[in-house]
């Protein structure tokens, strides 16, 4: 472990200022303060309008010239609020469906750089949308379908809804008949003749979640989840009947072309399937796009296929039986893990990048370089001039910092489990190493890392915090774990403590043990007497997902996973009172504090850095690199 050096900042504010602040709720004192973002991650939407695709990556929609499809070319970008869940685009516009945010308008007139110019937010979740004509048709989850009137698109408004019983995911428009897949309610057919007044014909029950919807002539192919691609005869809108099935491992997308049906089935699966007899489809060709095929689209002769981490990939389909990858365009990843030093962030992006950012000024972050872990990282520590890396399937992978931005592998040890974290105190790292319990590894010749000792746990060493003789791990469904590491080659279990939740995360202050507990919040637990550990408080809120947590001082941080970054005062440690809060648009998963300035890993939308809401300043990754990097800023 190396010696944490701590300053302060000292901030002078006039006494009436205080005293306003003081009586003013967390939230409106701005703690936390978000200062920046970087808005990328994976590829969640694709649609394609001629010879340009626009993608969901982040927060951020991409607007990409594709007149060649093998080298897709980046035109223009712009904000949006959460990650993309379905994209439309028509002429000068594009419809951004947005979960939970509604519809998004986007003119993309000038491509080079397009803009927000309207929206509407529909009371569901807003899961696909649909452009015919003037109108909008989005499958708002539970809300049912919503029309909306885009004839000025710079002010959308609801015109007519239909409630459908389930909840609504996909939707195709073909004439005045809009098809909506219900989820586990099957196919329902809607008219939309009047748009006003939508009204409902017929459905169909299928024996999945019916996710995805296209239409060709008077047959309708449904990606109904488990239960692979479903064939349905809406010759009579009022009563359409299955026709044919194929199974297949989890369709979430479909689009046809000819006798050709193209399904997105999941893990990359990328499905072509012969329905020229609709009532014994074939499958007839794979391709392996590399991450998640979430949606497809048919256009131009091509498949383009929205591939989650592995970002837009092109497809020729046209040759039954031999799909093949013609392009792609790679987008970011998910943010898993960071760690900063010296005013770098070096950020776990899955499914296997280091990005290095450079945060000095937090409302820009600029990212430098890149390099390719030997997996996913899930873990970042400095010590001295390296960092260590836990790389899931692959070990614990040591990078030589000499150049910061630059840097090199210089060693690994793979072990037998899948490494979730790592604690590292002089010349020994501490693994949680998942189903393989806690591992003790010498690394005082970093290019050679050996493991000298290991320690089984009852579940899954997901984090490991260490102080003193002992090693903290949260073991996932089996709580905490106390380890005596005082002789390094021969760790022992010595204590536990049956946190309820699962354990994700641990960070130790005092004579306390911080457990990030998923849904069952942050606990508490009492180490004062290592071997006699026991829960002493808790924060539990209800609505939380605590996944990873940091102690600076009296204050916790913690990774709240679909709601954001939490900040807790922690002074009286019995009783945790949350003081902040900032729901982010991804799943904070990662945070770290350095210099004052917390920097969230937020999963599927990036970075995002705040402020640290603490006087105290701990400046961890400064002592990492050296005294050079922290020496003109210490007093």
């Amino acid at each position: 472990m190396t010696n944490c050096l701590r300053g302060r900042v000292v901030r002078t504010l006039s006494i009436g200022a205080i005293l306003v602040l003081s009586s003013l709720p967390a939230d409106a004192q701005g703690c936390p303060e978000l200062l920046g973002r970087w808005l990328y991650g994976p590829a969640s939407a694709v649609a394609v309008d001629g010879d340009r695709a626009y993608v969901g990556s982040g927060t951020v929609l991409l607007v990409l010239d594709v007149t060649t499809p093998a080298s897709p070319v980046l035109l223009g970008e712009v904000a949006i609020p959460i990650p993309a869940v379905a994209i439309a685009a028509a002429g000068d516009h594009v419809f951004v469906a947005l979960g939970y945010e509604g519809l998004r308008v986007i003119s993309v007139a000038v491509p080079t750089a397009p803009v927000e110019v309207g929206g509407i937010d529909t009371p569901g979740y807003a899961n696909a949308v649909v452009v015919d004509g003037n109108h909008a048709y989005v499958a708002d989850g539970s809300s049912g379908l919503r029309v909306i009137s885009i004839a000025n698109p710079t002010s959308p408004t609801e015109v007519g809804s239909l409630g459908t019983g389930g909840n609504t995911f996909g939707i195709a428009v073909v004439a005045d008949l809009a098809y909506v897949t219900d989820g586990f309610a099957g196919l329902v057919v809607i008219s939309v003749a009047n748009p006003a007044s939508p009204s409902e014909l017929g459905s169909v029950g299928t024996p999945g979640q019916a996710y995805d919807v296209t239409v060709a002539g008077t047959t309708a192919y449904v990606a109904d989840g488990t239960s692979g691609l479903r064939v349905i005869d809406v010759s009579n809108p009022a009563a359409p009947t299955e026709l044919g099935d194929l199974g297949t491992f989890r369709a979430q997308g479909v689009a046809v072309e000819g006798n050709l049906a193209f399904v997105a089935d999941s893990y990359g699966q990328f499905k072509q399937i012969d329905v020229s007899i609709p009532s014994a489809p074939v499958h007839v060709g794979s391709v392996n796009t590399g991450s998640d095929c979430l949606n497809v689209v048919a256009e131009g002769d091509l498949l383009w296929v929205a591939d989650d981490a592995g970002g837009m990939v092109v497809i020729d389909g046209s040759v039954s039986g031999s799909p093949a990858v013609v392009g792609d365009y790679p987008t970011a990843g998910y943010t898993m893990r960071v760690a900063t030093a010296a005013g770098l962030a070096y950020t776990g992006v899955y499914p296997d990048a280091l990005r290095i950012f450079d945060v000095t000024v937090p409302e820009t972050p600029v990212e430098l370089s890149s390099i390719q872990p030997l997996d996913g990282v899930l873990g970042v520590v400095f010590s001295g001039w390296h960092a260590y890396l836990a790389v899931h399937d692959s070990g614990l992978e040591v990078l030589d910092l000499s150049v910061p931005t630059a840097p090199v592998h210089l060693g690994v040890l793979d072990t037998p489990g899948q490494v979730r974290g790592v604690a590292v105190v002089g010349d020994l790292a501490f693994v949680a190493d998942g189903d393989s319990g806690l591992r003790v590894v010498d690394i005082s010749t970093p290019a050679t890392p050996s493991e000298i000792g290991s320690v089984a746990t009852p579940g899954t060493a997901y984090g490991v915090a260490v102080e003193g003789d002992y090693a903290y791990v949260a073991d996932y469904g089996e709580g905490l774990r106390v380890i005596d590491v005082s002789v390094s080659g021969s760790p022992s279990e010595v204590a536990h403590v049956d946190t309820p939740g699962s354990a994700f995360g641990i960070a130790l202050g005092g004579d306390f043990a911080y457990v990030a507990a998923r849904n069952e919040g942050v606990r508490v637990i009492d180490i004062s007497v290592p071997t006699a550990p026991s829960e002493v408080g808790f924060f539990d809120p209800g609505n939380i997902q605590a996944e990873d947590i940091l102690v600076a001082g009296e204050r916790a941080y913690v990774g709240n996973a679909g709601y954001g970054l939490l900040v807790l005062d922690i002074s009286t440690p019995s009783a945790p009172v949350e003081i902040g809060s900032y729901d982010t648009p991804g799943r904070a998963v990662g945070i770290f504090l350095d210099n004052g300035i917390i920097v969230v890993a937020d999963n599927n939308a990036g970075l995002a850095l705040f402020d640290g809401c603490n006087d105290v300043i701990f400046d961890d990754g400064f002592e990492a690199l050296g005294t050079s990097a922290w020496a003109a800023t210490q007093p």
